[in-house]
């Protein structure tokens, strides 16, 4: 492993660490137990308001696929631009009071929706939301490693994205339901609520000081604010391309939502026009999605306690490219499923090892920047991926975007192996 010049605290790490943690002996960790409902709370708020507002735009103002593509972009754009500089602040504001505030001030936003009346309205308040959201992410995960044992991180990250996954199978069901019952400003309305409820839970968790951001090459402190925000966001930038491993497993979770971001849009297109099914056959694909992500986090966990992060990662790439041919290769109902179903698994695979390196690997003064760097990355890819996908579709078919996806994958795991391969990579947690 190498790190830069500037690294002031580089990462110690036992290579002899404990048995990995179980996910419920993590969970008998207060911190970590409160973080966990704090995530179930806010999250199912999150999918009943961006389904509802889906739902609003389909149904009653008639939007345009375009336009309600456009709602994920608005929510996610502002992270992917915003995300490599939050975390400088990230680093140097107080946690608990950074995460109660990013809450407290979602929970106002989403009450903004009960008034939205236009489209250009709903993408607005997203916007807003999702800016608030750069600072609370990079926050939460700094949070979880203060909280979590080296040998509990991939336990604990499970858990989190647990409920991210879970709440993608069940909240359009139940955000539909609450939209036909009740309409969308129920839906709005519970969002606010468990923001409040999530915003509760984190200010009665006792943190746990971290240590500030200090290097020998820091700008003298008169230095305009400007220099000095630079100065630490490109010290977070040159600890990730200095380690070969973590920038590995960064571009290849990267890699892997840029697939997520062409492959959403474009399922339904290939099912309505390789596989002449309906959509009750488009539902079943997209579930199948989720519930090999969720399968696959708890296999994971299970059997490959012991196994390196980035081996699984290679392993989630291969998986991924090998559900991309089973969809370009055969059009039958059948390998659809299949091939869905292993694509879920395949990322889950990568999701939680390259979360886990990146806790494992980071200097605790460098993790907000890292994790906010890792975490525009991503969101980058998805809006790339959900751009691409249209244009590519249009010129060459849904079948073949998938195929090209899986050449570029192939190509990541060769260069990785080549040229990303890290160095005594320890036994992971």
């Amino acid at each position: 492993m190498s790190t830069t010049a500037t690294d002031p605290t580089p990462p110690v790490i036992d290579p002899e660490l404990p048995q990995p943690m179980s996910m419920g002996a993590v969970l008998r960790i207060s911190m970590m137990r409160r973080l966990w409902f704090a995530q179930i709370i806010s999250v199912f708020g999150d999918f009943l308001a961006l389904f509802a507002v889906i739902g609003v735009l389909t149904f009653k103002l008639h939007a345009t696929p375009q336009q309600v593509t456009g709602v994920s972009i608005a929510y996610m754009l502002p992270i992917a631009i915003l995300g490599v500089i939050a975390g400088v602040f990230v680093d140097r504001w107080p946690l608990k009071p950074t995460m109660v505030s990013s809450d407290s001030l979602r929970a106002a936003l989403v009450l903004l929706l009960l008034f939205a009346h236009q489209t250009w309205h709903f993408y607005a308040i997203l916007a807003a939301i999702s800016v608030v959201s750069s600072f609370f992410g990079p926050a939460q995960g700094v949070a979880i490693r203060s909280a979590v044992p080296l040998h509990g991180l991939r336990s604990a990250n499970a858990l989190m994205q647990q409920v991210m996954f879970g709440m993608r199978i069940i909240g359009p069901a139940i955000a539909a339901w609450l939209v036909a019952t009740f309409g969308a400003r129920v839906c709005y309305l519970a969002d606010s609520a468990s923001f409040v409820g999530s915003a509760l839970l984190i200010a009665s968790v006792p943190f746990v000081a971290q240590p500030k951001p200090a290097s020998p090459t820091a700008p003298p402190s008169e230095a305009s604010a400007l220099t000095r925000v630079w100065t630490d966001m490109k010290q977070g930038i040159n600890f990730i391309f200095h380690h070969a491993g973590l920038l590995f497993v960064i571009l290849a979770m990267a890699s892997a939502m840029f697939v997520v971001g062409c492959f959403g849009p474009l399922i339904a297109v290939y099912v309505r026009d390789s596989l002449h099914a309906s959509a009750n056959v488009f539902g079943i694909a997209s579930a199948l999605i989720g519930a090999g992500m969720l399968i696959g986090i708890n296999a994971l966990n299970a059997l490959a306690k012991n196994v390196k992060n980035t081996v699984l990662v290679y392993a989630g790439l291969s998986g991924i490219a090998l559900g991309l041919l089973f969809l370009t290769l055969l059009t039958h109902v059948w390998s659809t499923m299949l091939g869905d179903f292993i694509i879920g698994v395949a990322i889950a695979g990568i999701i939680i090892p390259a979360q886990t390196m990146m806790q494992q690997e980071t200097p605790p003064a460098l993790m907000g920047r890292v994790g906010s760097t890792m975490m525009s990355l991503i969101f980058g890819a998805q809006i790339l991926g959900l751009v691409a996908s249209g244009i590519l579709a249009n010129q060459i078919g849904a079948r073949y975007v998938f195929a090209v996806c899986a050449a570029l994958l192939a190509i990541l795991i060769i260069v990785g192996r080549l040229w990303m391969e890290p160095k005594g990579e320890p036994v992971p947690a």
